[in-house]
């Protein structure tokens, strides 16, 4: 009997063994078709860029005249995004008020795309940052309003902010002042609805 079971436990480990070495191929199989399916997707992709001399000189004379002009925005983007994070850090301790996390607004992933040029980067980190530091400083400043001023206008604003529904209607005296310590404290994700 001893011996039955000690076959059958070989067995059973030659088994394992083997189960092994055939899951390790198909993983190795997988993993080298993964590979030659992202090269030939790099492929793909960098059909479509555009070389850099060939698309400087497609563009239109007044494009590359004003591009000056849209450029000169990195200097208000900077100092705009300097004074938000200053100001938060100073003043949103002091009245309790979550900090932003800045980097949830800032995202820097299209310079992986294969099929933009050095040009195209750029202006895509441009485009990046520029709108990432709005969302960002929009956020600072709905934040800033939901503590002091958390009321609706008397008339439809377009692209409210997401807090703005939960704000008091315009009008209500005793909502607002019923409310407005809660409504302080209600800064979660959830609490927007």
């Amino acid at each position: 009997m001893p011996s039955t079971i000690d076959e059958l436990l070989a067995r059973i480990r030659s088994l394992q063994d083997e189960l092994e070495d055939e899951y390790r191929k198909a993983s190795d199989e997988f993993a080298q078709k993964r590979m030659q399916l992202a090269e030939e997707f790099l492929r793909q992709q960098r059909r479509y860029r555009v070389g850099l001399f060939r698309f400087l000189g497609q563009a239109r004379p007044l494009v590359a005249l004003t591009a000056p002009l849209i450029y000169a925005g990195w200097i208000p983007f900077l100092l705009l995004d300097l004074f938000v994070s200053v100001y938060q850090a100073v003043c949103f301790p002091i009245y309790r008020i979550p900090k932003v996390r800045r980097a949830d607004y800032l995202v820097f992933d299209r310079a992986d795309l294969p099929y933009l040029n050095l040009v195209e980067k750029f202006n895509c980190f441009y485009c990046s940052y520029g709108n990432g530091i709005a969302a960002y400083t929009r956020e600072v400043a709905a934040r800033t309003e939901q503590y002091w001023c958390p009321i609706k206008h008397a008339r439809r604003i377009a692209a409210a902010h997401g807090r703005y529904p939960q704000f008091f209607d315009y009008g209500d005296a005793e909502a607002f002042r019923q409310g407005l310590e809660q409504l302080r404290s209600r800064y979660a994700e959830g609490d927007r609805k």
